[in-house]
């Protein structure tokens, strides 16, 4: 079995590289896509202690990612949603484009 650090520093790597894309891009896909990025690697982690710890401690990680899981995807759904309003719109899911959120 590998050591917790070795995914502790995956998921740091998968986070930075969310975070590098949630920072720089200007589509809208995009930055949900390193949003859903950052999110995983949280769940890394959780999986990672959880099976590190074991027990009760174990099981809470792993519900509580389940629950992380159910969350961003209905935070997917939601997004999309508002995305496809906006390309209706402005004809383009670049963030810079819409300045107003009154249609």
């Amino acid at each position: 079995m590998l050591p917790s650090s070795y995914y502790v520093f995956l998921s740091a790597f998968v986070f930075s590289v969310g975070l590098y894309g949630v920072l720089t891009r200007t589509n809208a896909v995009v930055i949900l896509m390193c949003v859903e990025l950052m999110l995983n690697a949280g769940n890394l982690n959780l999986i990672a202690f959880a099976t590190h710890h074991g027990g009760v401690a174990g099981i809470a990680g792993q519900t509580f990612t389940l629950f992380v899981l159910a969350v961003a995807a209905a935070e997917v759904a939601v997004g999309l949603g508002i995305f496809i309003l906006v390309y209706r719109r402005y004809g383009t899911v670049d963030v810079r484009k819409p300045r107003l959120m009154r249609w």
